[in-house]
Formats: C-alpha cells, structure tokens, sequence
C-alpha cells in the first residue's frame, strides 16, 4: 500500500478537499501510476455537483498522463517507467461488441478492483474510474495506453477525455473527410477538439459557434474558418448562409441541450450529419417533427467518449502533435498544483480558461 495526496469530494455542492488517501499495491491485471499531469474536466465539477450519482466520497481527476509505478500479477504489455495516457472505458474483448470487430463501442468496460480508500478505511470512488487528482492511482491495466514520452504530460493527458472525445466526434463519429463543410456549436475543450479534428481530417469550411466572443477567438485557433456569435445571430440561418444556402456536411453539437441539437439537426444540408457529443442532463427532452427525420435524411448520431479506440488513437494523435500537426498544446491554460482545483473549477464556471491541468513534481 502507498501513501498519497489527492482531491476528494465529500458531499454535493462542497468544496473539494487536499488529503492523504491509501492506494493499494496491484492486484492480478491492474497497475499503479504516478500521476504526472490531469486535466481538470467539467465531468469532475459534475461528480462534485452529484450529477453523475451520489457515490461520495469521490476521487476526481480523469485526464491523466503518467509513468507506470508497479504492475501486478498477469500484466505482460506494461512495465514501470513506461509513460502512458489514462482512458476510462478498457474494453473486456469478448462482449458482443468487441466480438464484431468493435472494441470502441465494448459493453462492458471494466476498471481496478480493489478500492483506494480515504486514510480511515472509507472506500472511494474515482472518477470515470481513474482518480488522477492524486499522487498516485490504480487501474486496470488495461486503462493504460502507452504513447511517445516526447510529449509533455500536461498535454499528453487531454487525450484521456476531452480532447479526444471532440476530436474523435469529428473524425470518427462524424467522419468528416477532405472537402467537407463543418460547424461546431460550443467551443469549449471539447468543442475546440471537434475544430481541430475537422481542421486535421482536411475540412474546407470549418464554422465555430457560441455565445462568448473570447471561445470563438480561441476556436480560430484550432482551425475555425468563420465564427457566429449564437447571441447575435440566428445560428441555422448563418450557417445556411455560410454554406451557399445548404447547410453544413456535418454539425456537432458540443453542448448537449435540445436548443442546440435542434440547431444541429437543422443546420445541416441534407443528408448531412448531427453529432451529439455534448452530455444532456437525464430530465431533457427532444420534439422533432418525424416528418422533418424523415425527409431530411443523413444520419443521426451519438458520439461515445469520440468512438475512440484508445489503443490506437491516442498513440497517433501523439505523433500528430509531436509533429506539429495538431496543437493540443493550445488547450492547456494553466498549470497548477492540487491545491488549486477547488479555484480552477471556478475558472471553468465562468468560462476563463480550456483547461486547467494539476501538474505533478
């Protein structure tokens, strides 16, 4: 068992707290990491705020680059030293799923199976089963992708959640391809991942909309070729205009509220394609014509964590990086220390910053 410091919530709407908690050595399939770097995600804030369920205490933190500390029994692709980025959905590889060849939609991901516990005994519950916010964390082993230690982990952790899931929800959802027409409602990390996956995958017309001036000039920065501020325009209508009339190819909604689907489903040409990569609260409804499904048609999709499959895409999103090719470094607002998250939740709430990332000594 290893002593380490982390961030725990005890209770909805209470602030976080810095302290020392019992991670155990692995067992059989899973492995210790020393945290280098973990992004601070809305997902966390949601945990805090017992939108996802009221398993308290919780153990936050998902966005997690590090070096494998130690290994336990049946473990043959890791060893310690090797840096890796963290993802919270280690496909079982016998489901029904991962049986047709589709490891990235697997139904029944798994985590670690022994429980790090508060210093008392009390068991805690890591976040998307990861809990970075600390020194040190077990997973399954399974959970670590080993990528290029070239990238710096501040970076090299976005991969984990955000970043991936809005680039993912542009090129493997969306499949958005040379030539393509592009709009993405909500530019925050995730929306911006949308931008840069389509700018990456070679769109020609990439639209960044949303209400705040300053995202829309961060979404320029990912690749947006024009912007439309959602508060001063109709956002189907500017699209449609920016498109010859037609509406975009593909449309992502990073928001995930039935004003902004509607807008997503509207907004494309015909045929065209809506992403859902925004997570809806479990009380929203959606009303569409069904004559508008129908004559409209294209596709319809839900985009699960970007229809990533770690093991391939967060090694080749390294290199694309490392080659200067994707700028995953421009999400990175601050670096701060453990200390600091209870303050960089704030920042995110009014909107100051992509990502704040804990980076470790």
């Amino acid at each position: 068992m290893t002593e380490a410091r982390a961030v725990v919530s005890t209770g909805k709407g209470k602030p976080v707290e810095v302290t020392t908690i019992h991670v155990p050595d692995p067992g059989p399939g899973e492995a210790v990491i020393r945290v280098q770097a973990c992004g601070v995600c809305h997902t966390d804030l949601h945990y805090r705020e017992g939108g996802i369920s009221d398993d308290y205490p919780f153990l936050l933190g998902h966005e997690v680059a590090g070096v494998v500390d130690s290994v336990g029994d049946g473990v043959h692709d890791l060893e310690p030293g090797d840096f890796v980025v963290l993802n919270w959905r280690a496909v079982c590889g016998s489901c029904r799923a991962c049986k047709r060849g589709r490891p990235q939609y697997c139904f029944a991901t798994h985590n670690a199976s022994q429980p790090m516990t508060l210093a008392d005994g009390t068991p805690l519950s890591p976040a998307l089963g990861i809990g970075g916010f600390a020194e040190r964390t077990l997973v399954h082993s399974g959970q670590c992708t080993k990528v290029d230690p070239a990238a710096r982990p501040a970076v090299a952790g976005l991969l984990g959640c955000g970043v991936m899931a809005g680039i993912g929800a542009a090129v493997n959802t969306g499949q958005v391809g040379p030539g393509d027409s592009v709009a993405v409602i909500g530019c925050g990390g995730v929306g911006d991942g949308a931008i840069a996956g389509a700018a990456m995958a070679g769109a020609r017309r990439i639209i960044a909309v949303d209400r705040d001036p300053e995202k829309l000039a961060w979404a320029r920065e990912f690749g947006a070729t024009h912007t439309v501020n959602a508060s001063e325009s109709d956002t189907v209508e500017a699209i449609r205009e920016l498109t010859g009339g037609h509406g975009a190819d593909v449309v992502v909604d990073a928001v995930g509220v039935p004003a902004t689907y509607e807008q997503a489903f509207y907004a494309r040409d015909l045929a065209g394609t809506a992403v859902l990569v925004g997570v809806p609260d479990p009380s929203m409804r959606l009303e569409l014509p069904l004559l508008d499904v129908f004559a409209r048609g294209g596709a319809l999709k839900s985009s699960w964590y970007g229809d990533c499959l770690p093991e391939r895409d967060f090694p080749m999103l390294t290199e694309l990086h490392l080659q200067g090719r994707l700028p995953l470094e421009k999400f990175v607002s601050e670096e701060i220390s453990l200390d600091d998250v209870e303050a960089a939740f704030a920042k995110m709430g009014r909107g100051e910053v992509l990502r704040s990332v804990v980076t470790f000594p």
